[in-house]
């Protein structure tokens, strides 16, 4: 459910603004889409799994933090970043 150190320098380097940059708002949500979408996937085969899906709505809830300070600070950066992850419809 974790991302690999592969999965994780794979997502750096496809959402990074500048090449040093690894902690910028672009790159965190990139990594929090696919934790949740991996989380997402084990939750549907582990209904039970009740401290899992409590990670999950942690995660989103802070994924949802960062889009709406992203929003705030730059209306083309966010549409950008939502359309690249196809977060929304």
């Amino acid at each position: 459910m974790s991302l690999n150190t592969a999965e994780k320098q794979q997502l750096i380097n496809s959402h990074q603004i500048h090449g040093t940059d690894t902690g910028s708002v672009e790159v965190q949500v990139a990594m929090l889409s696919e934790r949740i979408t991996k989380l997402s996937g084990h939750l549907q085969g582990n209904a039970h799994d009740f401290s899992s899906r409590q990670g999950l709505l942690k995660m989103i809830g802070r994924r949802k933090r960062l889009l709406n300070f992203m929003r705030t600070k730059s209306e083309e950066r966010y549409s950008k970043l939502i359309e690249k992850l196809g977060i929304r419809g």
